[in-house]
């Protein structure tokens, strides 16, 4: 790896997109115009992104990268906004799950780029199964052999191709054996878990707050593994909240991701696409 393609790592972030919108250029933005493009001058802000995007795709394919890809084509292309959600970087356990999509079940995407090592992967997937019945790797061909050994046959493989393109190597298979009330009930906001109590026929208890969850917990380890992880699941897919229409229309292929994630509002979505049409005046 190049240590100096480290910079581009903040090319596609909220913050990078943040200070742009407000400020109409930003230092980080620049210096990889500058590093990574050739006649730029008068080019829209669009079209350098886009040309950014397209360096990662040969040189450097970074968790972004791998993540954009996942959501472009599994969300938007094989399913639909209105049925299916993701959620990014969520704490499973001792982890964070880097993609998960909820769509009736949740399945886990857990990446590892040509630029991860894998050392921890195995202790990952055994805390996403103490929530979710489904997990993947998603990695690139470098590292396909060494998967294959060492991971849970449960485990789902998908490779992202030279070409860029996600291919199955092997499908996930569901494993239910290793569900826990506990991590699912962390998961939970307290709004949550308070709605799947009172759902299942509880009352909340009345005391301090400073037992209260623990209270919480013992009546959900009182209810069925399989009913808790159906409503966990349930309230997941509630927490996406997006502009469909403004999110198909305005948003590059380039920022899906990205726009996805940070939960814009319909005005972000103008404020992004009056920025991306600004020429590049610098160099």
């Amino acid at each position: 790896m190049d240590s100096n393609n480290l910079i581009v790592n903040r090319i596609f972030t909220r913050s990078m997109l943040n200070n742009l919108i407000i400020n109409g250029n930003n230092e980080t933005l620049s210096y990889c115009v500058k590093r990574y493009l050739k006649d730029t001058k008068g080019k829209s802000y669009r079209t350098l992104f886009s040309e950014i995007y397209a360096y990662m795709s040969n040189e450097y394919r970074n968790e972004y990268f791998y993540k954009n890809t996942l959501l472009n084509e599994l969300i938007l292309q094989k399913h639909c906004l209105n049925t299916t959600i993701a959620l990014s970087e969520l704490p499973v356990n001792k982890s964070k799950a880097d993609f998960v999509m909820i769509n009736g079940k949740g399945i886990v995407y857990e990446i590892k780029t040509e630029l991860d090592n894998i050392e921890r992967l195995n202790n990952q997937i055994e805390d996403y199964y103490r929530a979710f019945s489904y997990v993947n790797v998603v990695t690139c061909m470098n590292h396909l052999d060494k998967i294959k050994k060492s991971i849970d046959e449960n485990v789902g493989i998908i490779i992202l191709t030279e070409n860029n393109k996600l291919e199955t190597v092997k499908e996930a298979k569901e494993k239910r054996d290793n569900l826990s009330h506990k991590t699912i009930f962390k998961i939970l906001r307290k709004a949550e878990f308070e709605s799947i109590i009172l759902e299942a026929g509880y009352d909340l208890p009345n005391m301090s707050e400073f037992i209260y969850y623990t209270e919480c917990l013992k009546i959900i380890e009182c209810l069925d593994i399989n009913y808790v992880q159906k409503e966990m699941i349930k309230r997941l897919k509630n927490r996406c909240i997006i502009e469909i229409e403004e999110f198909k229309n305005t948003v590059p292929y380039e920022f899906k991701s990205l726009v996805y994630f940070s939960s814009f509002r319909k005005k972000e979505y103008l404020a992004l696409e009056k920025v991306l049409s600004y020429k590049y005046r610098g160099v």
